[in-house]
């Protein structure tokens, strides 16, 4: 993977298609976070953000949860810093433990799904008594891994590379508060 300039990476958002606004987002972790509130309130849960892009659409919603719950992470990663997804790569494992407890895993997008089934797999096999899981995006398209539902989605986007809103482009743009594909 070749590494991009900030240069470069202004050029990129300069030619790149706005998906999905502020309101729009804010809009979406509402509804999340209300649908996340009706299923775990009362079930004393673990949040476990996926890193690094998990953190910014976990924080919006874990903003908007007042229950009681922790906070915990993950970071796992089949892209290092690239385009294109490889084998699955376990840079730190579920923090804290997750034994007999009800796990809530937010990731930032589903793409194919290989990430989160691999990551929901692991949780379950240490030991969680329950695992639900949330993304920001879900990206529509027919390649999705058999064997994976997710449990809160905020937002479709188009089959195109997109980020911000913890979405990356070449390791930048993580912090944009809208949506965005990168031109054709």
């Amino acid at each position: 993977m070749t590494a991009i300039t900030a240069e470069q990476a202004l050029a990129v958002l300069r030619e790149a298609e706005l998906l999905c606004t502020p309101a729009q987002i804010a809009t979406a972790v509402d509804q999340m976070a209300a649908a996340i509130r009706a299923d775990l309130e009362y079930r004393d849960p673990l949040a476990l953000l996926v890193m690094n892009g998990g953190f910014i659409p976990a924080a919006q919603v874990l903003s908007q949860l007042s229950f009681p719950l922790q906070v915990g992470y993950l970071h796992a990663t089949r892209y290092r810093s690239g385009t294109r997804g490889g084998d699955l790569e376990w840079i730190a494992p579920p923090r804290p433990t997750v034994v007999g407890r009800v796990v809530l895993v937010i990731d930032d997008i589903l793409d194919e799904g290989d990430t989160l089934k691999a990551i929901v797999a692991e949780v379950r096999r240490q030991g969680a008594a329950a695992v639900y899981s949330a993304v920001l995006v879900n990206k529509r398209h027919d390649r999705k891994t058999a064997g994976l539902t997710v449990d809160f989605v905020g937002l479709e986007v188009p089959d195109r590379y997109v980020f911000g809103c913890g979405m990356d482009y070449k390791e930048y743009w993580r912090n944009l508060p809208a949506i965005y594909a990168v031109r054709d």
